[in-house]
C-alpha cells in the first residue's frame, strides 16, 4: 500500500498543472463557440468581442480574424472547409448571420430574416443548406448557394439555442430554452431544390 501511494505521488508530481496541448489567446472578450475544421488543421472560434478567429490547430497561431460582426454566439464550417457561417447579434437588435471565405476572410453573404439574436448555426452535411436558431423562437433554413431563406419553422416557445442536421441530411433537430427539442423533416428542402434546378427554360 505504501509503495502504491508513493508511486501515485511521484506520478502526480510529474504532471503539468495545465494538461492543455495548446492555449489559443487572442480574443478580448469571452469565447462562446469553438470548432475544428473537417480536416483537423484549423480551429474556428467566435467571441463576444464581435470577431471570428481562425487558428492553426498544430501551432496555435492565429491565422485570420473576421471583423464586422455583432457578438458571435455560434460558428459552423462547410463540409469542404471553404466557408464559415457565424451567427450572433445584439440582445436588443436583429439577428446576424454571415458567411465568410476561409482563405481570404472576406464576407461572402449576409443572411437577414431573424428578428432577434442568432444563437446557433449549422451547415448541412452536403453543404447545401444552413440552419439557424434564434431568440425570436424560430428555426430558419437557408439555401447556401443562393443565400435565400427557404423555410421558417415555428413551434418553440422560447429562444432556440441549438440546431443540427442528421448525418444523412434528412432531418434537423432544434433545442430551446422552453426545455423541448424538435425534430423536423428536411426532405422537402431537397425536393424544392430539385424542382428549382429542373424548371423548363
Amino acid at each position: 500500500m505504501r509503495v502504491l501511494l508513493a508511486m501515485l505521488l511521484i506520478g502526480m508530481a510529474g504532471c503539468s498543472s495545465d494538461p492543455a496541448l495548446l492555449t489559443l489567446d487572442g480574443h478580448s472578450k469571452p469565447i462562446t463557440c469553438v470548432i475544428f475544421s473537417p480536416d483537423g488543421q484549423r480551429i474556428i472560434s467566435g467571441s463576444l468581442d464581435e470577431t471570428v478567429k481562425v487558428w492553426d490547430a498544430e501551432t496555435g497561431q492565429e491565422t485570420l480574424t473576421l471583423n464586422g460582426h455583432a457578438p458571435v454566439y455560434s460558428v459552423s464550417l462547410s463540409p469542404d472547409g471553404k466557408r464559415i457561417v457565424s451567427g450572433g447579434g445584439n440582445l436588443r437588435g436583429l439577428g446576424e448571420i454571415t458567411v465568410w471565405d476561409v482563405e481570404t476572410g472576406k464576407e461572402m453573404a449576409s443572411l437577414t430574416g431573424h428578428s432577434s439574436y442568432v444563437l446557433s448555426v449549422s451547415f448541412s452535411p452536403d453543404g447545401k443548406w444552413i440552419t439557424s436558431g434564434s431568440g425570436d423562437e424560430t428555426v430558419k433554413v437557408w439555401d447556401a448557394e443562393t443565400d435565400k431563406e427557404t423555410l421558417t419553422l415555428n413551434g418553440h416557445r422560447s429562444d432556440v439555442t441549438c440546431v443540427s442536421f442528421s448525418p444523412d441530411g434528412t432531418r434537423g433537430v432544434s433545442g430551446s430554452v422552453d426545455r423541448t427539442s424538435k425534430v423536423w423533416d428536411a426532405c422537402p428542402l431537397a425536393e424544392s431544390k430539385y424542382r428549382s434546378s429542373h424548371r423548363p427554360p
